[in-house]
Parts: structure tokens; sequence; C-alpha cells
């Protein structure tokens, strides 16, 4: 039976005969939606970005009593079952566990949780998503397999959504690819000048800083480091620099000069010879970035979307016209009309001056 439908559900999981009308939720099954929500919002507080997922976890004992909680605090800290055993101490054996995401069933910088909840007594376990990880998947059927009662997909939905990226990464393979490009009305990203200092308005610039925070890693080819020189940095409005700093990434073959301020000590950069997206992401995957944030320029970006490995766009449009001067994007290959990339909004706002379309290729989950 999918447990998503419960409310439709006659009899009671407590015993037969006791039932529960049509169109009414079983308050049993409200009990354990609600215990799942607070499980949904401790994981809000697991840091983002991460490598990990963001997970939340609640132990509630027999008597409806609260008696753990905890979420994953990030990459190579205890998990949010285990943060929640460590509070519950004594009191976990016999409760149920409240987890935002199936327990994982792999032994990485930390143990399995699926183990430590059994070796904790613990008698049920509720999760909301299951995990789209290979690696790690499998812990509801450790859990069964020790005699632990588990509902899993409740609220499936609702947790994913706090997982959005990181999910969709695990289930392509990659990181998830964000390309942010920032242009006039007529798509120009500079002018014939080359210069492109400010094209949007400082609360659009606000908001990209504010994306970037939530990103792995910020991806450039060599052109736009060499003609910019750009930072690549998070910082706050008055400039000063964001504690955390995404990965700057270099693709390309030209060098970068030793005093680019790409090789400044303000945050990590990693180069990557050659200018193949595919090579490029396969080495983010494994040094753990799960989202890419496409900044530039245009030859790198053409080669992200001729191989389809952009995910999301972002685009900045200022209320200007420049006529001429460096194209938004390069050669995709598109000769005729029915052969252009299609494209579906997924959002419009406006953004102190300018205006930002997010889009999702048409023929990808939006």
């Amino acid at each position: 039976m999918d447990q998503r439908n419960a409310a439709h559900t006659h009899v009671r999981p407590d015993g037969p005969g006791t039932t529960v009308p049509v169109g009414v939720e079983d308050p049993a099954v409200a009990t354990d939606r609600e215990y799942l929500r607070r499980a949904i919002a401790l994981a809000t507080l697991s840091p983002l970005p991460d490598p990990n997922p963001r997970v939340g976890a609640v132990l509630v004992s027999p008597t409806g009593t609260v008696v753990g909680e905890g979420w994953h605090h990030g990459a190579g800290t205890p998990h949010a079952e285990v943060e929640a055993l460590r509070a519950a101490g004594a009191a976990a054996r016999g409760a149920t566990a409240y987890v935002s995401l199936e327990p994982c069933n792999h032994t990485g910088r930390t143990g399995p949780c699926a183990t430590a909840l059994v070796e904790a007594g613990v008698a049920r376990v509720v999760y909301a998503q299951p995990d789209p990880n290979p690696a790690a998947a499998g812990g509801a059927t450790t859990l069964r397999a020790a005699g632990v009662e588990v509902l899993g997909g409740l609220l499936a939905e609702e947790a994913e959504e706090v997982n959005r990226i990181w999910t969709r990464a695990v289930r392509l393979g990659r990181p998830w690819v964000t390309w942010k490009v920032a242009a006039t009305i007529d798509g120009h990203t500079a002018a014939a000048d080359g210069s492109s200092q400010w094209i949007t308005c400082p609360e659009a610039r606000a908001d990209v800083h504010h994306r970037r925070a939530l990103c792995d890693a910020i991806v450039v080819g060599t052109g736009t480091a060499l003609a910019d020189d750009p930072r690549l940095t998070v910082r706050h409005a008055d400039g000063t620099l964001a504690e955390r700093q995404p990965l700057r990434v270099v693709v390309g073959d030209r060098q970068v000069p030793p005093d680019a301020r790409l090789r400044s000590d303000e945050a990590e950069t990693l180069f990557l010879p050659g200018g193949d997206p595919r090579r490029a992401l396969a080495e983010l995957d494994r040094v753990g970035v799960r989202h890419a944030w496409l900044e530039g320029g245009a030859t790198l970006a053409a080669a992200f979307l001729r191989e389809g490995l952009v995910d999301e766009v972002l685009v900045y449009q200022a209320p200007a016209l420049l006529g001429s001067g460096l194209p938004l994007v390069g050669d995709l290959g598109v000769r005729t009309l029915a052969d252009a990339l299609k494209f579906t909004i997924t959002d419009v706002g406006l953004v102190g001056t300018d205006v930002r379309i997010t889009m999702a290729p048409a023929t990808k989950e939006a």
C-alpha cells in the first residue's frame, strides 16, 4: 500500500476491527506526519551547501514523549540519527525514530545509521525520502531484517525539497549545473571594448552573491579568467568576504598569470586543463561537488549546453542596449530554428531594476 495515500485507509494499524471513515486521516498516520514534519524542519538546520544530504531525526517514546532530536552538522560529523540517539540515551529503546531521509546503510567517515538504530533498540522507524544514493541505500532492508517496523515514503516530496539539488545530483551521477549569466536585453554580456562592470544593478549582484553562497563550486573558462580577472568569491554588501567560500574552478588550457586574483588565498582554486565539460564534472563529482555554478564565458557555456549538461539557467537581464559586444553564448551548432535549444521558464522576478529569469531545459525535469 502506498503510505502517501494513507488518508484513505479503512483499517487502523493498531488492531483489526478498528475503522476510520473514508476521507478521514487515521490519527496514527496524522501523528506520524506531525513528528516527521518536525524531522524535516530539523533537516533545514543542516549546512548548505555540503556534499552530504541535510537530514533531521526525532525519537519519540511509546508514550508519545520526544526523547531525542538531531540533525546533520556537515561532512564528517555524526549523522542526524546518531545525534538523536545520543540525546535520548537509554530512552531510545522501544522508541520510534522519525527521519527525513532513509537511514544510511554504509560506512563512510561514520558508521551506518541503520545499524546504530538497531543497536539502540529502536522499535519503529518512519522515514520520508528514500535514499537515492546506491552507496548508502538499503537501510530500510537492514532495519526490517533486524525486526524493526519500518514505514517509508511518508511526506517524501516535502523531504526531497530540502535536498532538491543533492537529490538531483545523486540521480544524475554528476554535479547539478546552474548556468548564471548577466546580459543586456539584446543579449550582450560585455560591450565592444570588453567592459562589463557593471551590466546589472547592485541588487542583482547581491542576489548573485547570495546564490553563489549556496553552491559548492563556481566554474569559469580561461577566457573569462584572463579577460575579467574575476575574484569569484562570495562577498557581503560591504564588500567583505563571507566566511565560507565555494571552490573556484577554471577550465581550459591557457595559463592564468601568477598575479591573477583567482590565485589569491581568498578561496581555493582548482585548475582543470582541457575544455571537456564531462571530464570537468567528473572531477568535481570526485571532490564532492554537488552544485556547480557556471559563470562563463560564452565558449564554456556553449560547450556545456551542447553536451546537455546545463540543468538550470539563471538570467539577470538589465534594461540596457549595446547593439554590439560579446554574445551571451557561443556557437551551439544550431543552424535552423527547429533545432533551437528550448527552455521552460520556472520563475520570473524583478530584482532592483533588472529582471531575473529562471529556466530549465524543456526536455529535463523542471
